[in-house]
């Protein structure tokens, strides 16, 4: 049996953009997302801390270091620039991978 299990959670960041034109997703900073280990194209969801909207989308990469965090299309309704924002991922992992699984947790660009 397979169970979902948070595999990664960007907190402290801050969405910097919005694109209602964009047919859909979140722009992420190349960087954060490999130290989230978040892939191009992977499921997401994104959790806003300032009006509590909670939505799934995919991530695609922004500029690396940049900061980048915009939201795409759709989403782009969700939240406004400088929102705080959670960016999650899950996994599913078998009974004998939950012992020793451990979620990043990263911090990223709210001051």
């Amino acid at each position: 049996m397979l169970r979902r299990f948070l595999k990664a959670k960007i907190r402290d960041i801050k969405i910097t953009g919005a694109d209602i034109n964009y047919e859909g997703s979140i722009t992420i900073d190349e960087e954060i997302m490999e130290r989230a280990g978040i892939l191009l194209y992977e499921e997401v969801q994104v959790l806003d801390v300032e009006n509590g909207n909670r939505f799934t989308t995919y991530a695609i990469k922004g500029k690396r270091n940049s900061g980048v965090i915009e939201l795409n299309g759709p989403a782009a309704r969700m939240g406004v620039v400088g929102d705080r924002i959670m960016i999650l991922t899950f996994a599913y992992l078998s009974e004998s991978e939950i012992g020793a699984f451990k979620p990043v947790v990263i911090r990223g660009n709210a001051k």
